[in-house]
């Protein structure tokens, strides 16, 4: 079936599926910034009723979402718009880290081609050195991935970035992993902190300088023009030696420099002020693109990763889902609503990004399903608790103004609610209140008179105490004819025997009188 709507609407039933990647991908986005017709398959479950529903009733936050501005055209090192912010996705890096995480290549490709169409700036695909087959998944990646055009009026296509240790071995691997692509980029690290440095390292600063800048010159002469570097756990490092490394390594040829919080150590305020001060003390800091790599051991890689952007930092450094070492990484959902929403109004600049967010959902369940690591039900912006209410309160207010509880609507994230759960991600249990029972009651064709609502009320809070996981369509239904007396009842129970004990094998017999008014009976 073809289908013309609005950019909106066609981009967001492709992400709605209940199989949102197996699609073959979508047509090659034009100007508009969004897909203007698609072809989609008659199993998405998505009736076109809700969708203009959902579309009509959040129109305002459709737009703010939709109309996105140009992405400035990638230049290593340089970003023409100050107020651009490039999302560099390290899932199938330092998620892929993750204990249990491990992805096949076929599986890293079709996540970096998600990653594509989400609009990230640059992929981290992997750590060539680590093994063969990461070398020839980073490769593939590269070649497929960082070559595909999705946008032939900006020209847009993801950098593709190889993670290397500062050692030439290291170095020449990733280059040859990644060259293929249209805008590679080879990504190298050393350790920065007193205390890596001299137990994990065993050596002095002046040999780490070196190090680094040696590592920095040898990509640059193998023709890789694109040069990332990170002072590894740059959090606990001495401010005064991180000016000096960055400043060398800047003259050496890098383009990027990433800061990371290796150990989520940091406090928001602590890292906002690292990035300030490397801004202002770094020499050449002006020649660069600063960049943020926070891990999330205290809970707070995605407010450190919005602290370095309010300070300057111009690439946020994250995953999906928040996948990666330990305790996680930035999250990239979060980064980036975080930044849709609020950041043309509290970062002192009017900060934004290029990300497509409908692509959220259908990408975070594919990490989900590769990786078989599922997100917490209260996970931000993509754990299954994320849009829905259960408190009698909050669900009176959703049912009037979505906005009383929500500040974005799923569908924003490709999250199609429809018209399941009121259409408002209400849940039905016994912190429900009688407009919540009632409302659904409605959808579902019963306009009951109160005395018979507040019976079924009643009943329905003495079962939901004790049903776990809310009550479904059909449990209403049974409150609603118990209530009534069962007298639409066709079938009427007329024995049941049950046998158990120690031994022998328990039995069951039930007798039933159907409309003809014959018993019937089925032992087990």
């Amino acid at each position: 079936m073809k289908i013309l709507f609005t950019p909106a609407v066609a981009v967001a039933l492709l992400a709605s599926s209940s199989s949102s990647f197996a699609f073959s991908p979508p047509p090659k986005r034009s100007a508009s910034r969004a897909l203007s017709s698609l072809s989609f398959s008659s199993t998405s479950g998505m009736s076109l009723v809700s969708l203009h529903q959902a579309i009509n009733n959040d129109n305002d936050v459709y737009t703010k979402l939709y109309e996105r501005r140009p992405r400035p055209k990638y230049i290593p090192g340089v970003i023409d718009d100050p107020n651009y912010v490039r999302i560099f996705d390290t899932t199938l890096r330092d998620g892929e880290q993750s204990p249990g995480a491990t992805l096949t290549s076929s599986e890293k490709l079709e996540i970096a081609q998600m990653l594509a169409k989400l609009g990230v700036d640059v992929i981290e695909a992997g750590f060539p050195i680590a093994s063969p087959d990461d070398f020839a998944a980073v490769q593939q990646i590269a070649n497929v991935v960082g070559n595909d055009v999705l946008d032939d009026d900006d020209g847009y296509v993801p950098v593709i970035c190889g993670l290397s240790r500062a050692n030439p071995k290291d170095i020449e691997r990733a280059w040859n992993a990644v060259k293929g692509a249209k805008l590679p980029r080879v990504h190298t690290f050393i350790a920065t902190s007193p205390i890596h440095m001299e137990t994990k390292l065993n050596k002095t600063p002046d040999q780490v300088v070196d190090i680094a800048v040696q590592a920095v010159k040898f990509a640059r002469s193998l023709g890789c023009n694109d040069v990332e570097f990170s002072p590894e756990d740059a959090g606990r490092s001495d401010p005064e030696f991180l000016y000096r490394i960055l400043g060398e390594v800047i003259q050496a040829g890098a383009t990027t420099l990433n800061i990371p919080d290796t150990t989520g150590w940091n406090m928001p305020w602590e890292f906002g002020d690292l990035i300030s001060k490397l801004l202002q003390n770094v020499e050449g800091a002006d020649k660069v693109v600063f960049s943020t790599h926070c891990q999330n051991d205290l809970g707070l890689a995605t407010a450190n990763s919005l602290a370095g952007a309010r300070a300057g930092a111009r690439q946020l450094e994250c995953t999906v889902n928040g996948i990666g070492e330990r305790a996680g990484n930035a999250s990239l959902e979060e980064i980036v609503m975080a930044l849709a929403l609020k950041g043309s109004t509290h970062f002192g600049n009017k900060l934004y990004t290029a990300v497509n967010p409908v692509y959220i959902t259908p990408t975070s369940k594919m990490v989900t399903e590769y990786t078989g690591m599922p997100c917490q039900p209260h996970k931000a912006i993509v754990g299954a608790n994320a849009f829905q209410h259960e408190s009698g309160i909050h669900q009176d207010g959703m049912i009037k103004n979505k906005s009383t509880y929500e500040i974005m609507t799923p569908e924003s994230i490709g999250l199609m609610r429809g018209e399941s759960q009121s259409g408002a991600g209400i849940v039905l249990g016994k912190h429900s209140g009688r407009n919540a029972v009632g409302t659904r009651l409605r959808e579902l064709g019963y306009d009951l008179p109160a005395d018979k609502l507040n019976a079924v009320f009643d009943r329905f809070k003495q079962v939901a105490e004790k049903k776990k996981g809310g009550l479904e369509d059909e449990d209403l239904e049974a409150l609603v004819t118990d209530q009534a007396g069962l007298q639409d009842a066709l079938w009427q129970v007329t024995g049941l025997q049950v046998s158990t004990g120690m031994s022998g094998i328990p039995t069951a017999t039930v007798k039933m009188r159907g409309p003809d008014h014959v018993e019937r009976y089925v032992a087990a």
